[in-house]
């Protein structure tokens, strides 16, 4: 059964109207009962979650998700139901990313030892190996709203207005508990000191800095980009985690492929052999390769899926791989690289 301190934050966060607080914990309930063996208790308990945040429009989520005024043209807003099993991982990343989990469904426990549970996440790795849909998975497993910045609608070419536009951001993490999502981060975060820099960047990113670090909701801010080499130093040092992610080996693609096709494909499929050569596709690639098996399968009218088929695509997704600038495999690069 829930433990006390889960009772008494349930009673506590539904005084107190906080419907988004309410939900975390219900789902932290679930998480308990998941592991206690009780699948069928968390299943139902996930499901209540889930039909009263349609059936109410998620509470207070209605102010941001329907905004007004400057705002809707910064917060894009989603719901996302992904789960970290969802996701395959090197057993390093699964563990940082659960341990995030593990502290915000403990975090009234940690804040009241005078601790504080990760929240602000830097997200670095190659196209396509999974920032995106970690930034879903935490917002899926803690039963918080997802909100990504438009970049769009933050970066300005006015002096002072795209440091404005930041602020209101940063006042929505304390205004309504979500995951919000800083992608392709690097526009606003590289070096101060870059020969090609601006004064305005500069000063973006000065802002930047001095609001995640004045940040004290409890909100989670990802951020995330496939260039490392070019965000200034400072940066790291803001953030509690710093996640690395990497193209998946030969172990993980040969999961990914057996997750979606395992159950369509012939029995003499060799796994193996099909995730040997698709070393160097990112996650995203692979599972665009199994959506074009699977849409072909059905155009064909085909039961059973051959290694052949599977095999072709795969190949499909490293030649377009190799005619894109800068994307070139792993096999392929320089040494060193």
């Amino acid at each position: 059964m829930a433990k006390a301190e889960q009772i008494k934050a349930l009673l506590k966060s539904h005084l107190e109207g906080d419907e988004q607080r309410f939900y975390s914990v219900a789902m932290q309930v679930a998480a308990h009962e998941a592991r206690l063996g009780h699948a069928k208790l968390a299943d139902e308990i996930r499901l209540l979650v889930d039909k009263s945040k349609a059936q109410r429009g998620a509470g207070r989520l209605v102010q941001i998700s329907q905004p007004r005024g400057e705002l809707a043209n910064l917060l894009a807003v989603s719901h996302p139901k992904a789960r970290l099993s969802d996701m395959v991982l090197g057993d390093g990343l699964a563990r940082e990313i659960g341990r995030v989990i593990r502290e915000q469904r403990h975090a009234e426990r940690i804040l009241a030892h005078g601790l504080s549970p990760r929240r602000k996440l830097l997200l670095l790795g190659p196209p396509g190996t999974g920032k995106t849909l970690t930034a879903s998975v935490l917002a899926g497993e803690l039963g918080l709203p997802l909100f990504e910045v438009r970049l769009d609608g933050l970066l300005t070419k006015f002096m002072g207005e795209t440091a404005a536009k930041l602020r209101q951001v940063f006042e929505a993490t304390s205004q309504t508990r979500g995951v919000y999502f800083f992608d392709e981060f690097d526009s606003i975060g590289s070096q101060r000191s870059a020969s090609n820099d601006v004064g305005e960047i500069r000063r973006v990113l000065n802002s930047f800095l001095l609001m995640l670090e004045q940040d004290q909701s409890h909100s989670l801010i990802l951020a995330a980009t496939n260039h490392p080499e070019i965000l200034d130093s400072a940066l790291f040092r803001r953030f509690d985690d710093v996640l690395s992610y990497a193209l998946p080996d030969d172990r993980q693609i040969e999961k990914l492929l057996r997750a979606r096709l395992e159950r369509t494909a012939d029995r003499d499929v060799s796994w193996s052999a099909l995730a040997e050569e698709s070393v160097g596709l990112s996650n995203a690639e692979i599972a665009r390769a199994v959506e074009e098996v699977l849409k072909a399968a059905l155009i064909e009218g085909e039961d059973q899926i051959g290694e052949a088929e599977i095999s072709r695509m795969l190949k499909e997704r490293k030649e377009i791989r190799r005619r894109v600038p800068g994307r070139q495999l792993r096999s392929e690069a320089e040494p060193g690289a």
